[in-house]
């Protein structure tokens, strides 16, 4: 089972293309996943398996000492990273598509927000040389407002609802320098939409992701309900009711390594 099967209940509708995804915490879930959570949250800043030699070569201690210089501290970076970590294992676990970059290990400061797109999808069949891309868009906050889904629906229609060049261009770039043949060849199909733009409409999905503790607002149904019929939508709101409480638990999880 996935992180979010273990995790939530799973509500709200379908209509077409467009997709109203309302998950809550179940009564045991978050104690189900926390350590998973943890390890999950701690793969988006570095790869396991340096840390793992962090460990083998300095020990628990200072190999989490290493890892904590990564992870932010103050609970809006906090917010912001989580969300768009958070939507990016939505994206894989439930919408079908890859995110193959994990952009917080790329970030030139801890408390510094990323810019561009939030999070990448890909979904390729190498038959047909058949491109996908979600594009996705995160907002944590500890009371969801209208403001907050306009701004964020902006940024979805922005660049003619295509994912913004720049984002595209970071994603290619990382596949391309990848080992895997697989990975560059999907890097360079990347690479020349980025050139030609030739992606039809129906083969860009949007994704808007929101993590609250006031849950789903009539705003949200709002733009769920006036998102066009051209593409695939995908608007989700995850509720924790103890929104602050969660974060500082999380990355309290994440940056703890044990002691072996």
């Amino acid at each position: 089972m996935g992180l979010y099967e273990d995790w939530c209940d799973h509500g709200g509708e379908q209509k077409g293309r467009k997709r109203y995804l309302l998950l809550t915490e179940k009564e045991d879930g978050r104690d189900a996943v926390l350590e998973g959570l943890g390890r999950t949250v701690r793969s988006h800043y570095d790869r396991l398996e340096r840390i793992a030699d962090d460990v083998d070569q300095l020990g628990f201690g200072d190999a989490a000492a290493i890892l904590r210089e990564r992870l932010p501290t103050k609970p809006r970076s906090r917010a912001g990273d989580l969300g768009e970590i958070l939507a990016s294992e939505l994206a894989e676990e439930m919408l079908e598509f890859r995110v193959p970059i994990r952009r917080m290990r790329f970030k030139d400061g801890r408390e510094v927000p990323l810019r561009g797109d939030d999070f990448i999808g890909v979904n390729f069949c190498e038959d047909d040389d058949g491109l996908w891309l979600l594009k996705g868009e995160s907002k944590s906050r500890k009371t969801l407002n209208k403001t907050t889904i306009t701004e964020a629906r902006a940024a979805l229609n922005g660049d003619h609802g295509r994912c913004t060049p720049i984002s595209l261009l970071f994603v290619a770039d990382q596949l391309m320098n990848s080992a895997d043949v697989h990975d560059q060849k999907l890097g360079r199909l990347i690479r020349t939409e980025v050139g030609r733009k030739t992606l039809a409409k129906e083969r860009i999905d949007h994704a808007l992701f929101t993590l609250s503790s006031n849950g789903p607002i009539a705003a949200l149904q709002a733009d769920y309900e006036a998102t066009d019929k051209g593409r695939h939508h995908t608007v989700i709101n995850l509720h924790v009711e103890d929104y602050s409480d969660f974060l500082d638990l999380i990355y309290e999880e994440a940056g703890d390594l044990g002691n072996g």
